[in-house]
């Protein structure tokens, strides 16, 4: 019976991005390439997907610690990538596997499952699209009714002749026993030095397995990105088709020209976006939602009826219905909005609840804090969460009033009830329904004014 299985080629640094970074984890509005795939593949295989690392494996790791990684500790090739995983590959009984780049973000489930479709009966199969400028792609050559696979730097005309424009995109699928026979009488490239996972298609011709070769158009999703200015031209593509779906499901887009939904994020039909602004992540907008221009949200949900003004900025928040937020807001991981509150213009949340229909207006900075259903912070107000080595929270109850410019040093209560006076810095407790004051008593003193010559 066959089970399959996701292999991702992950490992390469990929130094014509010019960066440090692991390729596969270059964003495209706002995701690593690498989630992109695997938004695609899990769809298809579920958990059947393992991962081949090498490049800084641990920052890889560190990003996605739910998958399952396999580790190249040189990076010799992709026919070298594949043999690192075999042995795991069969160790958890796969029969097949299919291998494709970490650096596709366009790849869509619908490609590959016709992929799957056309390769199946194939002992290997690999696609290809036709290109007018091949770049730096592996060239398809088909002659005398034979098919191979040329790397690029490995391309000579008098041998092979003039390019017909159809290129090998890294999609491969194998069966695991024709692998096991393959692999090793693959020979290094006598110009890099590499193990290639494309000569097992003469090999497997020689050997006289099925091999299929899958033309799948010209479709720019199969494409990697190689180069900065080829991650430029790909996110700009998948901003457009993005932002073309959202319209077409319902999406109000005010200037769509200057709106940017990463791949990952979810805006439901009815809901109203004003470029420019950004939503990237794991972000949900739902329907009724409004997003005016200039804000940023980032792995942030918006129920229905939330307006979040212009200048704000989003990350890791919750916001509830009919909430309001912003203009010149932030909202930072772990805050969260219930239904009817506000945050205002200057108002900086951190792990922080604000009650149903509480409001934090003006000038403020609320951090480890809970503040009960209808209560006010007055402009100005600041919950000193940090004594220089830990953390303390503020916790406020329902229907309280914290006068403006008061300093609530952490940990306190406020009770339900309670009013702070304006200036004050709370430092204990506040019962429930009492009146606080914590600063000096005013004095005024008389000016003695002094004449002189040049007044």
């Amino acid at each position: 019976m066959e089970k399959r299985a996701a292999l991702i080629l992950a490992a390469g640094k990929g130094t014509r991005m010019h960066s440090d970074k692991p390729k596969v984890l270059q964003k495209i509005l706002g995701s690593p390439m690498l989630a992109c795939v695997y938004q695609a593949l899990q769809p298809v295989f579920g958990s059947d997907i393992l991962t081949l690392v090498g490049h800084r494996a641990d920052l890889v790791k560190a990003s996605f610690p739910d998958q399952r990684f396999v580790l190249q500790s040189e990076q010799l090739g992709t026919g070298h990538a594949l043999a690192c995983a075999l042995p795991v590959l069969r160790e958890q009984g796969y029969s097949h596997v299919m291998v494709v780049n970490g650096d596709v973000p366009l790849l869509t489930e619908n490609l590959l499952s016709r992929f799957l479709d056309e390769a199946r009966g194939s002992e290997l199969a690999f696609a290809s699209v036709k290109l007018a400028d091949a770049g730096a792609y592996g060239r398809v050559v088909r002659k005398d009714g034979q098919i191979a696979i040329v790397e690029a730097k490995d391309y000579d005309e008098r041998l092979y002749g003039q390019p017909t424009g159809e290129i090998n995109v890294g999609l491969y699928w194998l069966s695991l026993e024709l692998a096991e026979k393959l692999l090793p009488r693959l020979r290094p490239s006598a110009k890099s030095g590499e193990y290639y996972i494309t000569d097992l298609v003469a090999l497997a011709l020689e050997a006289g397995a099925r091999v299929s070769a899958i033309v799948l158009d010209s479709d720019q999703r199969l494409l990697g990105v190689n180069s900065p200015k080829e991650l430029s031209a790909m996110e700009e593509f998948l901003r457009q088709e993005i932002v073309q779906q959202l319209l077409a499901k319902g999406v109000i887009c005010h200037a769509p020209d200057l709106v940017r939904v990463g791949p990952l994020a979810e805006v439901e039909a009815g809901s109203e976006l004003t470029g420019p602004c950004e939503i990237y992540g794991q972000s949900h907008i739902a329907s009724g939602a409004e997003i005016a221009s200039h804000c940023f949200i980032e792995d942030s949900s918006l129920a229905r009826g939330a307006r979040i003004h212009s200048f704000s900025h989003l990350s890791g928040a919750q916001v509830g219905e009919g909430a309001l937020v912003g203009p010149y807001a932030r909202l930072r991981p772990g805050a969260v909005l219930e239904e009817d509150s506000h945050v205002g213009n200057f108002v900086e949340l951190k792990k922080a609840r604000l009650g149903r229909g509480a409001k934090a207006n003006h000038l403020s900075y609320l951090g480890d804090a809970s503040i009960g259903q209808g209560t006010n912070i007055g402009a100005g107000t600041i919950t000193c969460n940090y004594d220089g080595k830990n953390k303390h929270r503020t916790e406020i109850g329902e229907q309280a009033f914290i006068g403006s410019n008061t300093a609530l040093v952490a940990p306190v209560s406020v009770g339900a009830g309670a009013l702070v006076g304006a200036g004050s810095t709370i430092t204990h407790d506040v019962p429930a329904n009492n009146l606080s004051v914590a600063r000096a008593k005013q004095k005024n003193y008389a000016q003695r004014l002094v004449k002189t010559d040049n007044a």
